[in-house]
């Protein structure tokens, strides 16, 4: 893969100048000089456009379509290259104002009369503002914060631990609840809607939720398949890729898994960029990221920090919260944002910050880290009678004298509305995830929602799915051995069956236990999505793909392990206990194996789309599947379970396939179960002599007047079936029942992801 840029040169800050570093794509060794400060400065490429050129010089070798125009070798020190100018984006937000209901904190002094105490329970740590009870109070995060970010810079948020810069993030990336929210955030002037800030926007969260057995390049393979349209062709969404990795500084670990606790993989450092690339491989126009160096060496974290200032450079908004930055990645940052339990302490350049605090009264020591400096006055602050009051107010009216020396202007965005920058971005190659630069009346529509139709997320989640589950063949073959174990341990148990009464209740024993054994065997399946929970909250809350999409794709990805299993219990089970129906009758078996695992499935999936622990679930799995088993109709016959339990009976899944294999067991009506003497064998009569089991059977043929003789078939199969209270359903039914039951616990799980993981505060 071709060099592309690695580096852009930043001309707002000299003592951090970085030279652009270009490739010949002729020559994939060869390294262009770097550019000049001057030329630098009036040519800054976005990355969009860079991978563009990258894109149209690989069709024109290949011969990739005949649509692209012929372009040149991209020299970008060549003083005859014309590249626009930036695209001035400015996120304002005004007046952002959060608070939450938090409990009480009783304290038996507290409760009881004295002069010093006039209320019930002593407050939380910050004084109520209002919305008090009883038994809760109302806590304010956020307190009228005001600020800007712009394209090209880094905004760093900086605080202590519980100072609200996590909660500033979400408040900016639309993850507070709509309603809980007060002030306003804009862009370019323009109230910035939820949908609208999906799409041109990405979140970075602290923790990196990836597949820890996809490589480098094919987690940010499949990322591109997601985020980039189905017009881009497969090549160009590969070079794009190449590209991020380049400029990630990852090619070195392109070909290593991302790894976990139990496999070897890329070091924290590289983990983070990774987290970082994959949402920034659309190119968005404004850029989230929670903590980004948290546990990470100092190295790795200015590493990563270094490469935001390359996604800011290239035409981004990169807003983040750091908890404490060194003296080099505070050389990094352009803006920064102080906060003292919600409230803003300073608001601007880094260079200002011996300026401020020096008119504060607590000048800054030469040699001495800014910002440590001004977080342990911070601290301090916190800690006095009076808190950080004074230095809020101090900041607000800096705010105001500087306010009034640029005399109120609005910030410069080059005259253009929120429509033509957006517009203009993508002329550019920014915003590739599906966008179009047409003449639609609003920047919404300019946009779509998914890059990609249902079809095509279905077809990425699969692939990626079976990938994953290639790499680790272990799940399924523990899931494998222990269904084939449980079918040989009652083929062995159960083999060969008669036909004879005792024969027929150890049927009724295996069926009911084979049917349970199904669903028991799917609970293997509850930490599945309960460990993808996180990376389906981080790739859907910003639109990488439909939640049904998810929903059908892993409905489709279990199909064949479901298959294969079903066939093993089946071929293992049936001949060697001796189950009736010939090769229709094992098809059938196998069949209603099959729903039965698939019913399985789903319920355990949906649940652990409801359930947030393991262990918890595994708890309601298992006590769930029991009650399912105890009113299936082996325990106790349909007629004699109580009229305020039999609806419970109806909802059991082990019921219909119990009763399913049931009615294809006893279907033949030629078959006899109980003849002549057998009758007694149920009962004591069952001790005593043929010959006068025989006397016996000659006294009730007088009583009857039916003769009855050793060989009359006094039981079949549908009487065994009406003693079981078996006649409503016939087999077929009861196997479309169970599979419908997937169907719906299918639709119920989508029911759960679309409500229950918004990933948003309230």
């Amino acid at each position: 893969m071709s060099r592309v840029v690695a580096e852009n040169y930043s001309p707002s800050r000299d003592s951090f100048t970085v030279p652009f570093y270009t490739m010949d794509f002729t020559n994939n060794n060869h390294l262009q000089p770097p550019l000049s400060a001057s030329s630098a400065s009036s040519a800054s490429p976005t990355l969009g456009q860079m991978l563009k050129r990258v894109g149209d010089v690989s069709r024109e070798a290949t011969g990739d379509g005949s649509d692209t125009p012929v372009h040149q070798v991209l020299e970008l020190g060549s003083t005859n290259l014309e590249v626009p100018r930036s695209i001035p984006f400015v996120l304002s937000f005004n007046k952002l104002t959060y608070s939450v209901k938090v409990r009480r904190k009783f304290k038996f002094p507290a409760m009881l009369p004295s002069r010093n105490n006039h209320r019930l329970g002593a407050a939380t740590d910050t004084d109520p503002v209002g919305g008090e009870s009883l038994f809760t109070t109302t806590k304010t995060l956020l307190n009228d914060i005001s600020g800007e970010a712009r394209d090209g810079e880094i905004l760093a948020v900086l605080g202590a631990s519980g100072s609200g810069k996590s909660t500033l993030i979400d408040a900016l990336a639309n993850r507070i609840a709509k309603g809980s929210l007060k002030g306003t955030k804009t862009l370019n002037g323009e109230v910035l809607g939820s949908r609208m800030l999906k799409v041109i926007s990405a979140y970075v969260m602290q923790d990196d939720l990836l597949f820890p057995m996809l490589t480098v390049e094919e987690t940010l393979m499949f990322a591109a398949e997601f985020r980039l349209p189905r017009s881009l062709s497969k090549s160009k969404k590969r070079l794009r890729v190449q590209a991020l990795i380049e400029q990630l500084g990852l090619k070195n670990a392109a070909k290593t898994v991302i790894g976990d606790e139990g496999h070897r993989g890329v070091s924290g450092g590289e983990r983070r960029r990774v987290s970082i690339g994959i949402d920034i491989i659309h190119d968005p126009i404004i850029l989230f990221l929670d903590e980004p160096t948290s546990g990470l060496d100092s190295t790795s974290a200015f590493m990563v920090v270094k490469v935001l200032q390359r996604i800011a450079q290239s035409g981004s908004i990169v807003i983040m919260s750091v908890h404490q930055p060194s003296y080099r990645i505070l050389g990094l940052l352009d803006r920064l944002i102080f906060l003292s339990r919600g409230q803003t302490v300073y608001s601007g350049s880094p260079m200002n910050l011996p300026v401020y605090f020096s008119d504060f009264g607590h000048p800054i020591p030469e040699n001495e880290n800014r910002t440590e400096f001004a977080l342990d006055l911070i601290r301090e602050l916190e800690g006095s009678p009076g808190g950080t009051r004074s230095l809020v107010e101090f900041n607000k009216s800096w705010q105001d004298l500087k306010h009034s020396r640029k005399g109120g202007s609005e910030p410069d965005r080059g005259g253009l509305s929120l429509k033509e920058a957006i517009s203009a971005s993508i002329s550019k190659g920014k915003l590739v995830s599906g966008a179009t630069n047409n003449d639609a009346i609003s920047p919404n529509s300019m946009v779509p929602t998914f890059a990609n139709p249902v079809w095509i997320e279905m077809a990425v989640l699969s692939k990626r799915s079976f990938l994953n589950s290639r790499r680790m063949p272990e799940l399924f073959g523990i899931r494998l051995g222990a269904v084939m174990v449980t079918g040989f341990i009652l083929a062995t148990m159960f083999w060969q069956l008669d036909d004879s009464p005792k024969g027929v209740q150890e049927r009724l024993g295996f069926i009911a236990f084979a049917m349970s054994t199904t669903f028991y065997t799917c609970a293997d399946a509850l930490p599945v999505f309960l460990q993808e929970r996180y990376i389906f909250m981080r790739e859907t809350a910003y639109n990488a793909y439909r939640r049904s999409s998810y929903v059908l794709s892993h409905g489709l990805v279990v199909l064949p392990s479901l298959i294969f299993l079903s066939l093993a219990f089946s071929a293992t089970t049936f001949w060697a206990v001796g189950l009736d129906g010939g090769l229709s009758g094992f098809l059938f078996y196998f069949l209603i194996i099959f729903a039965a695992f698939w019913a399985g499935s789903s319920f355990v999936t949906f649940l652990s789309g409801v359930v947030p622990h393991v262990m918890l679930g595994y708890t309601i799995v298992v006590a769930i599947l029991a009650y399912f088993l105890l009113f299936s109709g082996f325990f106790i016959n349909r007629d004699r379970i109580p009229d305020y339990w039999i609806w419970f009976h109806y909802l059991s899944l082990v019921k219909y396939p119990y009763e399913a294999v049931l009615l294809n067991e006893f279907q033949d009506p030629a078959k006899c179960f109980v003849r002549g003497v057998q009758i007694f064998d149920q009962s004591p009569l069952g001790e005593v002599s043929t010959s006068l089991k025989l006397q016996l059977l000659e006294s009730m043929s007088n009583t009857l007047g039916t003769k009855i003789t050793s060989s009359t078939c006094l039981t079949t199969g549908a009487d065994i079936l009406q003693q079981q209270g078996i006649t409503d359903l016939s087999k077929w039914n009861c196997l479309w029942v169970t599979v419908a039951w997937g169907f719906l616990f299918r639709i119920l799980f989508y029911i759960s992801l679309l409500f229950g993981s918004k990933n948003k505060r309230r």
